[in-house]
């Protein structure tokens, strides 16, 4: 998380809640939060909404950035990285990056803001391969 938040040149101090969970808690976040109902792989929730056009949650005077939670279902990443060849640990990594990201401001709604954040997402993974997974 530091290394993604590093590359987008983020300063700290800053907070940012990493949460592991099963499908059933991530389907009913996804229904709640995204109406939704099906499980996903990452669900990200940031406190710094550019939709609030200027106005901000109610954050502890601390001096320290929160930027929010990301939520990543374990078994579906676990699952992810059979479909694709590759570790968990890999897989996870990649999720975290994505999810990081959104607290950042990326989406991928639009085909434009898709591959924005895809290009990230794989520069990022390439700078911390090897050191973070096999």
């Amino acid at each position: 998380m530091r290394d993604v938040l590093s590359a987008e040149d983020v300063k700290p101090p800053y907070e940012v809640s990493i949460m592991l969970t099963n499908q059933e808690r991530i389907r009913a976040l996804n229904q709640q939060y995204r109406n939704i109902d099906a499980p996903t792989d990452v669900i990200a929730f940031y406190t710094e909404d550019p939709s609030l056009q200027g106005q901000r949650f109610v954050l502890p005077g601390d001096g320290v950035r929160h930027l929010g939670d990301v939520v990543v279902s374990l078994p579906q990443a676990i699952e992810q990285a059979q479909e694709q060849g590759h570790s968990a640990s890999k897989e996870l990594t990649l999720l975290v990056i994505h999810g990081v990201l959104h607290l950042l401001g990326y989406d991928h709604e639009i085909s434009e803001d898709a591959a924005q954040m895809r290009q990230r997402e794989t520069t990022i993974l390439k700078e911390l391969e090897g050191r973070h997974y096999n």
